[in-house]
Protein backbone atom coordinates (compact mmCIF):
# COMPACT_ATOMS: atom_id res chain seq x y z
CA UNK A 1 0.00 0.00 0.00
CA UNK A 2 2.89 2.36 0.81
CA UNK A 3 4.40 1.68 -2.61
CA UNK A 4 1.08 2.52 -4.25
CA UNK A 5 0.90 5.85 -2.38
CA UNK A 6 4.50 6.65 -3.37
CA UNK A 7 3.83 5.99 -7.05
CA UNK A 8 0.65 8.08 -6.92
CA UNK A 9 2.56 10.96 -5.32
CA UNK A 10 5.28 10.83 -8.00
CA UNK A 11 2.65 10.94 -10.76
CA UNK A 12 1.04 14.04 -9.19
CA UNK A 13 4.42 15.80 -8.81
CA UNK A 14 5.35 15.04 -12.43
CA UNK A 15 2.00 16.40 -13.63
CA UNK A 16 2.48 19.59 -11.61
CA UNK A 17 5.95 20.10 -13.09
CA UNK A 18 4.63 19.73 -16.65
CA UNK A 19 1.81 22.17 -15.96
CA UNK A 20 4.35 24.60 -14.51
CA UNK A 21 6.55 24.36 -17.63
CA UNK A 22 3.52 24.97 -19.86
CA UNK A 23 2.58 28.00 -17.76
CA UNK A 24 6.10 29.43 -18.00
CA UNK A 25 6.20 28.75 -21.74
CA UNK A 26 2.85 30.42 -22.27
CA UNK A 27 3.92 33.40 -20.17
CA UNK A 28 7.12 33.86 -22.21
CA UNK A 29 5.14 33.60 -25.43
CA UNK A 30 2.55 36.09 -24.20
CA UNK A 31 5.27 38.51 -23.09
CA UNK A 32 6.95 38.23 -26.49
CA UNK A 33 3.67 39.00 -28.21
CA UNK A 34 3.13 42.03 -25.98
CA UNK A 35 6.60 43.38 -26.82
CA UNK A 36 6.07 42.80 -30.54
CA UNK A 37 2.65 44.45 -30.44
CA UNK A 38 4.21 47.57 -28.93
CA UNK A 39 6.58 48.08 -31.86
CA UNK A 40 6.12 51.73 -32.91
CA UNK A 41 4.57 52.44 -36.27
CA UNK A 42 4.67 55.38 -38.64
CA UNK A 43 1.94 57.94 -37.95
CA UNK A 44 0.22 58.01 -41.34
CA UNK A 45 -2.03 60.97 -40.47
CA UNK A 46 1.00 63.02 -39.48
CA UNK A 47 2.85 61.92 -42.61
CA UNK A 48 -0.02 62.93 -44.90
CA UNK A 49 -0.15 66.36 -43.25
CA UNK A 50 3.60 66.80 -43.78
CA UNK A 51 3.19 65.71 -47.40
CA UNK A 52 0.50 68.35 -47.97
CA UNK A 53 2.82 71.02 -46.56
CA UNK A 54 5.68 69.66 -48.65
CA UNK A 55 3.64 69.83 -51.86
CA UNK A 56 2.68 73.46 -51.24
CA UNK A 57 6.34 74.26 -50.59
CA UNK A 58 7.51 72.46 -53.73
CA UNK A 59 4.99 74.33 -55.85
CA UNK A 60 6.09 77.69 -54.42
CA UNK A 61 9.78 76.90 -55.02
CA UNK A 62 9.27 75.23 -58.40
CA UNK A 63 10.65 71.92 -57.13
CA UNK A 64 9.63 68.38 -58.02
CA UNK A 65 5.88 67.89 -57.47
CA UNK A 66 5.87 64.19 -58.33
CA UNK A 67 7.63 62.98 -55.20
CA UNK A 68 9.65 64.06 -52.18
CA UNK A 69 11.62 62.56 -49.31
CA UNK A 70 10.23 62.82 -45.78
CA UNK A 71 12.36 61.80 -42.79
CA UNK A 72 10.54 61.52 -39.46
CA UNK A 73 13.28 61.73 -36.85
CA UNK A 74 10.75 61.37 -34.02
CA UNK A 75 10.74 57.66 -34.82
CA UNK A 76 13.21 55.12 -33.42
CA UNK A 77 16.22 54.79 -35.74
CA UNK A 78 15.71 51.05 -36.06
CA UNK A 79 12.44 51.65 -37.90
CA UNK A 80 11.78 52.71 -41.49
CA UNK A 81 11.49 56.49 -41.06
CA UNK A 82 12.88 57.54 -44.47
CA UNK A 83 9.81 57.90 -46.68
CA UNK A 84 9.42 58.36 -50.42
CA UNK A 85 6.12 60.15 -50.84
CA UNK A 86 4.27 59.99 -54.14
CA UNK A 87 2.39 63.28 -54.56
CA UNK A 88 0.34 61.99 -57.49
CA UNK A 89 -0.92 58.87 -55.72
CA UNK A 90 -0.87 60.56 -52.30
CA UNK A 91 0.80 57.61 -50.64
CA UNK A 92 4.12 56.18 -49.52
CA UNK A 93 5.91 54.49 -52.41
CA UNK A 94 8.79 53.15 -50.33
CA UNK A 95 10.36 53.26 -46.86
CA UNK A 96 13.94 52.78 -45.65
CA UNK A 97 16.10 53.04 -42.58
CA UNK A 98 18.11 56.24 -42.18
CA UNK A 99 20.86 57.16 -39.77
CA UNK A 100 21.35 60.43 -37.90
CA UNK A 101 24.28 62.23 -36.28
CA UNK A 102 25.96 60.79 -33.19
CA UNK A 103 26.85 64.09 -31.51
CA UNK A 104 29.01 63.32 -28.47
CA UNK A 105 28.20 59.62 -28.65
CA UNK A 106 30.43 56.98 -30.18
CA UNK A 107 30.63 57.11 -33.97
CA UNK A 108 28.75 54.18 -35.63
CA UNK A 109 26.95 53.28 -32.37
CA UNK A 110 23.19 53.52 -31.82
CA UNK A 111 23.32 55.28 -28.45
CA UNK A 112 20.73 57.91 -29.39
CA UNK A 113 18.46 55.57 -31.33
CA UNK A 114 15.30 56.84 -29.63
CA UNK A 115 16.33 60.34 -28.50
CA UNK A 116 18.59 62.08 -31.05
CA UNK A 117 19.67 65.68 -30.70
CA UNK A 118 19.90 68.11 -33.61
CA UNK A 119 22.09 71.06 -34.46
CA UNK A 120 23.09 73.33 -37.33
CA UNK A 121 26.48 74.07 -35.76
CA UNK A 122 29.68 73.02 -37.49
CA UNK A 123 31.51 70.34 -35.53
CA UNK A 124 28.44 69.23 -33.60
CA UNK A 125 28.28 65.89 -35.45
CA UNK A 126 24.50 66.18 -35.28
CA UNK A 127 21.88 66.16 -38.01
CA UNK A 128 19.99 69.38 -38.71
CA UNK A 129 16.24 69.63 -39.07
CA UNK A 130 14.50 71.43 -41.89
CA UNK A 131 13.86 71.38 -45.62
CA UNK A 132 16.69 70.64 -48.04
CA UNK A 133 17.05 70.78 -51.79
CA UNK A 134 19.06 67.84 -53.09
CA UNK A 135 21.78 69.25 -55.30
CA UNK A 136 24.71 68.08 -57.37
CA UNK A 137 25.56 64.40 -57.59
CA UNK A 138 29.17 63.56 -56.77
CA UNK A 139 31.60 60.85 -55.70
CA UNK A 140 31.46 59.68 -52.10
CA UNK A 141 34.03 57.79 -50.06
CA UNK A 142 31.18 55.83 -48.50
CA UNK A 143 28.70 53.17 -49.58
CA UNK A 144 28.25 52.87 -53.33
CA UNK A 145 30.40 56.00 -53.77
CA UNK A 146 27.49 58.28 -54.66
CA UNK A 147 26.52 61.42 -52.79
CA UNK A 148 24.14 64.32 -53.26
CA UNK A 149 24.83 67.79 -51.88
CA UNK A 150 22.19 69.08 -49.48
CA UNK A 151 21.26 72.75 -49.71
CA UNK A 152 19.66 73.79 -46.43
CA UNK A 153 16.69 76.07 -47.11
CA UNK A 154 16.00 77.19 -43.55
CA UNK A 155 17.82 78.82 -40.64
CA UNK A 156 17.88 75.46 -38.88
CA UNK A 157 19.95 73.79 -41.63
CA UNK A 158 21.59 76.53 -43.74
CA UNK A 159 25.10 75.41 -42.72
CA UNK A 160 24.77 72.02 -44.42
CA UNK A 161 27.22 72.73 -47.24
CA UNK A 162 29.69 74.34 -44.85
CA UNK A 163 29.47 71.30 -42.60
CA UNK A 164 29.87 68.86 -45.54
CA UNK A 165 26.49 67.33 -44.75
CA UNK A 166 25.52 65.22 -47.76
CA UNK A 167 23.13 62.42 -48.62
CA UNK A 168 24.93 59.11 -49.12
CA UNK A 169 24.77 55.39 -48.40
CA UNK A 170 26.74 53.47 -45.79
CA UNK A 171 27.69 49.82 -45.74
CA UNK A 172 26.73 49.53 -42.06
CA UNK A 173 23.11 50.45 -42.75
CA UNK A 174 20.63 47.58 -42.90
CA UNK A 175 18.11 46.93 -45.67
CA UNK A 176 15.47 45.91 -43.11
CA UNK A 177 14.26 47.23 -39.78
CA UNK A 178 16.51 46.35 -36.84
CA UNK A 179 14.27 47.55 -33.98
CA UNK A 180 14.74 47.45 -30.98
CA UNK A 181 18.33 48.01 -32.06
CA UNK A 182 19.08 51.31 -33.80
CA UNK A 183 20.84 52.33 -37.00
CA UNK A 184 24.54 53.29 -36.84
CA UNK A 185 25.11 56.99 -36.23
CA UNK A 186 27.53 59.09 -38.25
CA UNK A 187 28.51 62.74 -38.17
CA UNK A 188 25.23 64.26 -39.25
CA UNK A 189 24.58 63.02 -42.78
CA UNK A 190 21.32 61.17 -43.47
CA UNK A 191 22.61 57.73 -44.45
CA UNK A 192 20.74 54.85 -46.04
CA UNK A 193 21.71 51.32 -47.07
CA UNK A 194 23.65 50.64 -50.26
CA UNK A 195 20.71 48.82 -51.85
CA UNK A 196 18.38 51.68 -50.95
CA UNK A 197 20.71 54.16 -52.65
CA UNK A 198 20.90 51.93 -55.72
CA UNK A 199 17.12 52.22 -55.98
CA UNK A 200 16.98 55.96 -55.32
CA UNK A 201 19.99 57.14 -57.33
CA UNK A 202 18.37 56.78 -60.79
CA UNK A 203 15.16 58.35 -59.50
CA UNK A 204 17.02 61.40 -58.23
CA UNK A 205 19.12 61.62 -61.39
CA UNK A 206 16.05 61.48 -63.62
CA UNK A 207 14.20 64.17 -61.71
CA UNK A 208 13.71 67.17 -64.00
CA UNK A 209 13.27 69.51 -61.05
CA UNK A 210 15.11 69.70 -57.70
CA UNK A 211 13.96 67.16 -55.14
CA UNK A 212 12.85 68.11 -51.63
CA UNK A 213 14.17 66.29 -48.56
CA UNK A 214 12.43 67.33 -45.35
CA UNK A 215 13.87 66.21 -42.01
CA UNK A 216 11.58 66.80 -39.02
CA UNK A 217 10.95 65.46 -35.52
CA UNK A 218 7.47 66.70 -34.63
Amino acid sequence: MKIFHLIFLLIILSSCQNDSKKLVGNTVSENRNVVESKKPELDLIKTKKKAEEALAFCKSKKMNTDLCILIDMSMHSGLNRFIIWDFKEQKISNKYLVGHGCGNNTWSSDESKDNPEFSNEDGSHLSALGKYQLGERGKSDWGIHVKYLMHGLEETNNNALKRFIVFHSWGLMSDVEVYPKGSPEGWGCPTISNNAMKELDPIIQNSKKPLLMWIYNE
